[in-house]
Order: structure tokens, then C-alpha cells, then sequence
């Protein structure tokens, strides 16, 4: 068994490293003990925070795996395809975020109006709710950037039909304390508890359940027998899958690298010492204060890929900065801003305003699509069960 030592190094190094460590236990060892939610999480990766940012990417996470294990890790490689899964599904139908945050400002509004709604919330985003384990989890996630799995699932049911909240106010809570928080895997996972993913099916956070897999340190009371799923809209229809940018080869360029995708691999028509320039959008991930630690990792991941390109003076800019990120492009006369593509939240919306910003200047921007996603986003029509049939074959 290894602890999983937080805060995570923001380093590609220490995913690598993290991920070697890790190989010998992701197959039967992980299928065996990968629901324990015990102190320290010796049973899991840890790699969350790594492939969120794109550290460590998830082509290189499920090859590894499968030269460590031939067979018999087909648990561990299905989580990495869950993250795939969500992201493709997500990418195909984008009112689903949109409405995500609509729903998010109105349950934010009641917050403000409605005081007994304001305590409860309070209460359970400061683990003040007397429900055993749900208040450990929520001081836990906000101490320390990360939760388990299991856990997250718990603490989402109990949040929607034990406290009766709004998903969308649980979703928020996990997003701006989450290290690993990410638009489709957060919304996504938040929507299946409640219902809204899988017509008609819920996840019920039961005491027995919470008690074994957490070797009885905790065994809540007074947990919801009605798990009838939430009101819901259809699904959209899903939309084609993007198929990204092709550079223009005789176009000076420039390379803007984001905290989706901080790996700075992918880009073999781009000669060494292209200018790089950085894109933060960690406060956009919610309205409300986004966690220190998330900040302070994402910092140091951005760090770690501007020494790992050669330039650790590359400049960082936010939506704020959108008029000096222009007129820094336009002195040094680049006509083309390359930037990994950015799946559908806060970066994909940033890079959306910039777009129009850059085309005043005469500058274009070439969002590039890696391999894996093209591949198997296509997949991602329906569930995942469906969805990993064509991938894990």
C-alpha cells in the first residue's frame, strides 16, 4: 500500500513518477480495493489531478497500462475512459453545461433569497449537517483538493436526496475545491446521481454500503430511502464531433498553452523556440471563491511547462488581459496562435471570446485536436457501457 501524499507536486515529473509507482497495483490489486475510501487512499491512482490538467495525458496513462498489464487491469482502464467518455459527451451537446449554469445562478439567487435554504447549504459545505461521514468529506475536500471516488458519490446523493439541495450548488461546491475538478466529469457525474444521465436511474448513498467500504468509520443514519430521479429535460441531440484546426505552416506562430492541456507535446509542425504564452481561467471555473489549492497547483503546473519549453519567463494572461495578450502577439508579429483544443468550460469559453479579438488583429487561432479525443469522442452517443465497447477493445 502507498499514501497518497497531498497536495499532489504540480509537476509532469511527478506524474510520471506517480504513475510508475502506481502500475504494479492497477490491475487485479485496484479491481480488488479501488471502492475503499480509507486515510491516505492507499488503493487509487491518484493521477486525477494529473491527467485533469493534461500532466500527464490519458493516451500515455491507458499505454502504460496496458504494457504493464496485458490483461486484468480492465477497472483501472475503464476509469481512464470514463474521464474520455464524459468529455465526448459533453463536447457533442453543450446546452447541457450551459443549462448546468443557469440552473447554477438561479440556485444561487434562492441562496441569497431564501434563508433556510443559505443555512442548509452553509451547513453542508462546511460539514455542519450531523450526517456521519458526509461532514468528514466535505472538510476533506476543502483541507486538502481531493476526494475519493466513492466518496464523491456518496456525499452527491446525500446532497441531492437526503438534504434535498440543488445539484447544481453540490456540482459548484466540488468545482472550485476540486484539484481534479472538471466541467464534464464533475457535471456529468453530479447529473447520473441524480438521474439526469441515465433516464430513470439514480445512485442511492446506503449506511451498509458507506460502512464497508470505509471499514466502519462511518455508518450515516437518516439517509433517503426516495431516490426517485430528478425532473429532467431531453437529452439534446448530439451535435458533429469538431475536428479542430490545421496550422497554416507559413504562419508565424505563437503557442498558447492553457490548464486543460499542459503536457506541451502534440506539436510536431512547430519549430523549437516558438514563442509560448500562457491562458488562466482557474477563477471561472465557479462564481463563488475557487479553493487556494487549485490556484496554487495550477501555478505550478504552469511553471513546470514553461521550464519544461525553455521559456520559464513566458507570460500569463487572463480574459482580464485579452487586449494585452493581443498587442503582445501583434509586436512580435504572429499571425497564428496555436493552443490545444479545449473541451466544452471556462478555457473552451475564453478561447471563444478570444477568437474574434485575435481575427481584429489579423491573428488566427488554431485549436488542435489531439489523437485521442478524435478518435473517440465519435464514440460517446450513449452510455458509457456502449461507449467502452468500441474503445476497450
Amino acid at each position: 500500500m502507498t499514501q497518497l501524499p497531498l497536495p499532489l507536486p504540480a509537476t509532469r515529473a511527478a506524474a510520471t513518477a506517480r504513475l510508475h509507482t502506481f502500475l504494479p497495483r492497477a490491475g487485479l490489486a485496484y479491481a480488488a480495493r479501488r471502492n475503499e475510501d480509507l486515510p491516505g487512499h492507499p488503493h487509487v491512482s491518484g493521477l486525477s489531478p494529473y491527467i485533469r490538467h493534461r500532466l500527464l495525458t490519458e493516451a500515455e496513462a491507458l499505454d502504460a497500462t496496458l504494457r504493464a498489464h496485458p490483461q486484468g487491469a480492465d477497472k483501472f482502464l475503464a476509469e481512464l475512459w470514463w474521464r474520455t467518455y464524459w468529455k465526448g459527451w459533453l463536447e457533442r451537446r453543450p446546452a447541457i453545461w450551459s443549462a448546468y449554469r443557469q440552473g447554477l445562478t438561479e440556485a444561487l439567487n434562492r441562496v441569497h433569497a431564501e434563508s433556510g435554504l443559505r443555512q442548509q447549504w452553509e451547513a453542508a459545505c462546511t460539514g455542519q449537517t450531523g450526517i456521519d461521514g458526509f461532514d468528514h468529506w466535505a472538510q476533506e475536500l476543502a483541507a486538502t483538493g481531493y476526494l475519493h471516488n466513492h466518496a464523491r458519490m456518496w456525499f452527491a446523493s446525500i446532497w441531492i436526496f437526503t438534504l434535498r439541495l440543488p445539484w447544481e450548488l453540490g456540482a459548484d461546491f466540488f468545482l472550485r475545491h476540486l484539484i481534479d475538478g472538471d466541467p464534464a466529469s464533475n457535471t456529468l457525474s453530479w447529473r447520473w446521481v441524480g438521474g439526469l444521465h441515465t433516464p430513470g436511474k439514480t445512485y442511492a448513498a446506503t449506511p451498509d454500503n458507506i460502512a464497508k467500504n470505509t471499514d466502519g468509520r462511518f455508518r450515516p443514519t437518516g439517509l433517503a430511502r426516495d431516490c426517485r430521479p430528478l425532473p429532467m429535460q431531453p437529452h439534446p441531440a448530439p451535435r458533429p464531433v469538431p475536428e479542430g484546426d490545421a496550422l497554416h505552416p507559413d504562419d508565424h506562430t505563437a503557442l498558447l498553452l492553457h490548464e486543460d492541456d499542459l503536457a506541451g507535446d502534440g506539436f510536431p509542425h512547430l519549430p523549437p523556440g516558438t514563442p509560448l504564452l500562457f491562458l488562466t481561467t482557474t477563477a471561472r471555473r465557479s462564481p463563488l471563491a475557487v479553493n487556494p489549492l487549485i490556484t496554487t497547483f495550477v501555478d505550478a503546473a504552469l511553471a513546470d511547462a514553461a521550464t519544461r519549453l525553455g521559456q520559464p519567463a513566458a507570460p500569463r494572461f487572463t480574459e482580464a488581459d485579452f487586449d494585452a495578450l493581443t498587442d503582445h502577439l501583434a509586436t512580435q508579429g504572429i499571425r497564428q496562435l496555436a493552443t490545444p483544443y479545449a473541451p466544452i468550460g471556462p478555457t473552451a469559453a475564453a478561447l471563444q471570446r478570444l477568437a474574434p479579438r485575435l481575427a481584429e488583429r489579423g491573428i488566427r487561432l488554431a485549436r488542435l485536436l489531439r489523437d485521442h479525443d478524435a478518435q473517440s469522442w465519435p464514440h460517446a452517443t450513449h452510455g458509457f457501457f456502449r461507449f467502452r465497447e468500441a474503445v476497450m477493445r
